[in-house]
């Protein structure tokens, strides 16, 4: 919801950035989706240096320097968005008492014990916080990991990692009625892994590893709220599982011209108790339960998972690249919002839910133009899904001790070309990007059995990048994004029956949000240069959704007041036009 601040903000912390889309290493698992590779700073060990901002939307502010010279040091790093208290300003009664804001705050120390062993700790913590008179919703992440690198010689060098994270979200109805409530719910996950790299020789790296993770899923817990909530407590029962894996991979040159990775992973997932596990007979009725002692395993799922990806040199400015991954997924995301708001669930595989199983093709043609000021990319990908997961007409969600019972199975396709320019012309860098694509499911049970779109299926999305340097001291910058608007299922007209009516749906996601789009602008100003000058500082102004484009975050279906036969749509939308000044600083 409020990840638009990203865009004004610098991440001053961040050394390294990848995205993994179809060449997943064997390393990684779990998820069918593409991989985000983030690495943090070390911290700088020789000197103090802060960097930051203050602005108008958010603050930021990084500090990093030695505890012991070339021995250890730290990395500290926060932000936090204040839009809330801009409200108050305004002179409108109906959002003054809105908070809406996120803030993280990041921190790394790394201690070099010797030449052959260095140790890592870092942490991380961010909270999205939306709270108005009449609703609230929020939802945070806690991370924690322990790093030991160790080089066992030369060739062999080694991570061993300890894990911990926690993700959690909350939605309710502030005191002061009956339907007051608190709804909490999250996942902590608890894991170790040790990742090695074998140098073989100049035309061959192995990487092999195993992990594990500990899997705690609550799926809901709500407390009514003050005298008049009509219930005090429900709470739906967790769940635990334990997820492994082993993998091996190698990096293989072939002459000059030719790059092969392949590797094999596998993995294995178990449902650990106490726990209860309902049984539904073909029509999803329930028909008995099974109650699994605490510790006591069951439901495992285990499988194989191969990767393999080649890159060919053509010449000097072009290549090929091509690459088949085999990926499952044993933890799900359910969805049934096109909000992106905490009623998006997580829940394990169990003898009713079986896991994700993807197979994703991919092939592409890069080429650099201009002495390499100009590199240019086409790649097609079609991904395969088994076992996909979606829920039956009127689910009933929150707080369903008999969740799965919602659920339905079957098939799901998703594929497309994507199109990228980036360019680096003397005052002028950039990119321009497009993507056409298809996501579609078709599941037993929903849409009379026929191939519907996916919620997130958008089948045109662009980003034009511009940034122009006028001088060395003043730099434009201008972003414009569109994209399809999400599929959704829309109440189509109204039933009656003895005298009660009921909406009439579409068929399920046979209708579109309205096209996404908005243009950003922003001019920066930086300081003069001077010999031995130590800090430097930037002001930056920006506008985001420059032209004022009111995109909705999410459309409600209300009763005409006075006339409960009559029915209007509202679109809710979340902000318009929004300019932000800030001071950058570096010492």
């Amino acid at each position: 919801m409020l990840s638009f601040f990203l865009s004004f903000s610098k991440f001053d912390d961040i050394i390294d950035v990848k995205l993994y889309k179809g060449d997943i290493p064997a390393s990684s698992g779990g998820r069918l989706s593409s991989l985000l590779d983030i690495r943090m700073k070390d911290g700088n060990s020789k000197k103090f240096s802060v960097k930051g901002g203050i602005g108008t939307i958010s603050s930021r502010l990084t500090v990093e320097g030695p505890i012991k010279k070339d021995k250890a040091s730290f990395i500290v790093s926060g932000r936090r968005t204040y839009m809330d208290i801009f409200l108050k300003l305004f002179g409108n009664d109906d959002v003054k008492d809105n908070r809406i804001f996120f803030y993280d705050f990041n921190a790394k120390v790394n201690y070099n014990i010797n030449e052959n062993n260095r140790v890592f700790v870092s942490a991380y913590y961010g909270e999205d916080v939306f709270k108005n008179p009449d609703f609230k919703m929020g939802w945070g992440n806690r991370t924690f990991s322990l790093r030991w690198n160790h080089l066992f010689s030369k060739k062999l060098f080694s991570n061993f990692t300890i894990i911990s994270s926690k993700f959690d979200y909350e939605l309710g109805v502030p005191e002061g009625s009956a339907n007051s409530f608190n709804w909490v719910a999250g996942l902590n996950d608890y894991g170790i892994k040790a990742d090695l790299n074998y140098y073989l020789n100049t035309n061959n790296t192995i990487r092999f590893g195993v992990s594990s993770v500990f899997h705690n899923f609550i799926p809901g817990a709500a407390r009514g709220m003050g005298d008049e909530a009509v219930f005090t407590e429900y709470i739906v029962e967790n769940n635990n599982a334990l997820e492994s894996g082993i993998y091996i991979s190698n990096e293989q040159k072939i002459g000059a011209r030719l790059t092969l990775k392949y590797g094999l992973r596998f993995s294995h997932f178990e449902n650990v108790g106490e726990s209860t596990i309902y049984n539904y007979d073909e029509n999803y009725d329930m028909l008995d339960s099974t109650v699994y002692g605490s510790g006591e395993f069951f439901s495992p799922y285990y499988g194989l998972e191969p990767r393999i990806g080649a890159t060919y040199i053509l010449n000097e400015v072009s290549s090929i690249k091509a690459s088949y991954a085999r990926t499952r997924q044993y933890v799900h995301l359910a969805q049934n919002s096109t909000a992106g708001t905490p009623l998006d669930i997580w829940i394990p595989s169990t003898p009713n839910v079986k896991p994700q199983i993807a197979d994703q093709y991919a092939i592409g043609y890069f080429r650099n133009f201009k002495e390499n000021r100009i590199e240019g990319s086409v790649e097609a990908y079609y991904k395969n899904i088994q076992n996909a997961i979606d829920f039956k007409d009127y689910a009933d969600l929150l707080l369903n001790r008999l969740f799965e019972g919602e659920l339905r199975f079957g098939k799901a396709w998703a594929y497309g070309m994507e199109f990228l320019a980036r360019y680096n012309l003397n005052k002028f860098s950039g990119w321009v990007s497009y993507t056409l694509s298809k996501t579609e499911r078709q599941i037993i049970g929903i849409n009379e059995n026929k191939k519907y779109p996916a919620t997130y299926d958008r089948p045109h999305d662009i980003s034009i990048v511009i940034n122009y340097n006028t001088s060395k001291r003043i730099s434009i910058g201008a972003t414009w994004v569109y994209s399809t608007g999400s599929a959704v299922t829309f109440p189509v007209g109204k039933g009656e029956y003895k005298h009660l009516y009921f909406q009439i749906f579409s068929g399920r996601n046979e209708y579109r949000m309205p096209d996404y789009h908005r243009l950003d602008l922003s001019v920066s100003l930086f300081s003069k240069e001077k010999p031995g000058r130590k800090w430097s500082t930037e002001w930056n102004l920006s506008v985001y959704n420059a032209y004022y484009r009111k995109n909705p975050w999410v459309i409600n279906f209300k009763k005409e007041p006075g006339d409960s036969n009559e029915t209007y749509a509202e679109m809710i939308y979340l902000y318009g036009i929004v300019p932000a000044i800030t001071f950058n600083f570096k010492f």
